[in-house]
């Protein structure tokens, strides 16, 4: 980057360094993200609960931390922050005005870094689907082209850093919201193991533990970086994640041996998108990987093509959907009416009503045996060595259009682009989602890796060589260009 050009087009590990060296101060950084925001948000709808005068306050009162002075976005949806609203994409709590009534676990963690949170950020409601067209707030836009979805549900804080208003974004995963917008936006986004991020104290876990907190960011460094800062335990959680050896920065171009990677380029089932340009794209990095040293070969679980997986996992998102409306309702002391909910969490919370205690168990059961089964792929035996990484697509195809995924049509479509990514929300593995290919119309297109259970450690050390191999941090998008 020239002297001249902005710093917001560093990454927060960049930032972070300036303003350690008083080269810049927290305030300058913050106004910075601020000024671009108000230019830039009208375009693509992203920051709904603007809070730019207490980021101020609190760039000025001074920070300490790992990334003090960093702006950042906070998604509305968890990460709850006291006295802020939350509304979760729900025109209910909307009218409402709900406001948080104490800081969650993470955004503890936000602030101990340094970030200061400039915004809370679109989401659909509950974060349900994989595009952020919420009634209560709108369509966000993607900065690569306004006509079409940042994806979902991190959609909001996904077009915030593509659109280089700041370098991180608050995002959480429970079918691919960190995933699916990464690949929408190009960026990096890793889906931690399960339990690696506490979801307190609000909360002892999210969808069976299928929903994990993390970031979205435009370097493999920043991902590794921000980990560490929220990883741990914290009291009362049902489970961790084991620590890392050391911290997940230090992965970042150290020595990656040769790894055995399996290869995947297209979905398992007929009614999920063979779009050619992923079998394209996964062949021209499966290439870079062979060039690389690494051991390729056509090869992926077995258990990804067993379709009762899918049936379990809706029944687990309808239950928890139907639980999250009825402490609303306990909480604003009435009835939520169909009519005040979009119609996918309407239709999931009329499926809940008819699963019973015994049902909801035994999909408990099968998705735990299916994990345990399809983790062993990773697990080598007395028979067989086990593979390092899976490599496929984030998502079948490239980014739709806004309006094509949402209302009561928009399913059909929505199962045939969901076809690589919830499989790991319920197995528990670390995934991660890389910029490494657009379309033939200049629309980002991500490439996933796999690793097993806790393998954060791989998953960075290979996406950090991927990075150096083939950069993406001199492609910006159209709008960051234009602004």
């Amino acid at each position: 980057m020239s002297s001249d050009e902005p710093r917001r087009h560093l990454d927060a590990t960049a930032q972070a360094q300036l303003v350690a060296s008083r080269q810049a101060s927290a305030a300058e950084l913050v106004s910075e993200a601020i000024a671009h925001a108000e230019f830039v948000n009208p375009k693509i709808n992203a920051i709904i609960h603007p809070r730019y005068e207490r980021a101020m306050e609190e760039a000025h009162a001074g920070v300490s931390g790992p990334f003090a002075g960093v702006p950042m976005v906070v998604k509305d949806l968890n990460c709850a922050m006291a006295g802020e609203p939350h509304h979760m994409g729900a025109r209910f709590l909307k009218a409402h005005n709900y406001i948080a009534q104490r800081d969650s676990y993470l955004a503890q963690k936000f602030r101990a870094a340094g970030f200061i949170p400039i915004g809370r950020t679109n989401t659909p409601e509950f974060g349900s689907t994989i595009t952020t067209e919420p009634l209560a707030y709108g369509p966000t836009r993607n900065p690569w082209n306004l006509e079409h979805s940042t994806g979902g549900s991190s959609g909001g804080s996904a077009a915030c850093v593509a659109a280089h208003v700041v370098p991180v974004g608050h995002a959480n995963d429970g079918g691919g919201s960190i995933r699916i917008p990464a690949s929408e936006c190009a960026l990096v986004g890793l889906k931690p193991s399960r339990g690696r991020v506490s979801n307190g104290p609000d909360a002892a876990e999210a969808w069976m533990g299928l929903s994990i907190e993390g970031v979205v960011t435009r370097s493999v460094r920043d991902a590794a970086a921000v980990l560490d800062c929220i990883a741990g335990y914290q009291p009362g959680d049902p489970y961790t994640a084991p620590s890392f050896t050391r911290p997940l920065r230090d992965e970042v171009g150290a020595h990656v041996e040769s790894l055995r990677i399996g290869v995947l380029d297209h979905p398992l089932f007929e009614y999920q998108i063979d779009h050619s340009e992923n079998r394209a794209a996964i062949a021209s990095v499966a290439r870079e990987l062979e060039r690389l040293g690494h051991r390729v070969e056509e090869a992926w679980p077995a258990t990804l093509s067993e379709s009762a997986y899918t049936d379990n996992f809706v029944k687990m998102i309808a239950t928890y959907t139907h639980a999250d409306i009825a402490h609303f309702e306990r909480e604003l002391g009435r009835t939520i009416t169909d009519d005040e909910l979009e119609f996918d969490n309407a239709f999931l919370r009329s499926m809940a009503s008819s699963i019973t205690a015994e049902q909801y168990v035994a999909s408990r059961k099968h998705l735990q045996d299916w994990a345990r089964r399809t983790v062993q792929w990773w697990t080598p035996d007395d028979d067989t060595e086990g593979f390092d990484v899976l490599l496929c697509p984030t998502l079948a195809g490239p980014p739709p259009k806004i309006g094509e995924l949402s209302g009561s049509g928009g399913g059909k479509l929505l199962r045939g682009l969901l076809a690589f990514t919830s499989q790991f929300n319920v197995s528990g593995q670390p995934a991660i989602s890389l910029p490494l290919h657009w379309s033939s119309d200049g629309l980002p297109m991500g490439v996933q890796c796999v690793s097993a259970p806790f393998r954060e450690d791989v998953l960075v050390r290979l996406a950090s060589q991927l990075e150096e191999a083939l950069p993406w941090n001199t492609r910006m998008a159209p709008l960051v260009h234009n602004s």
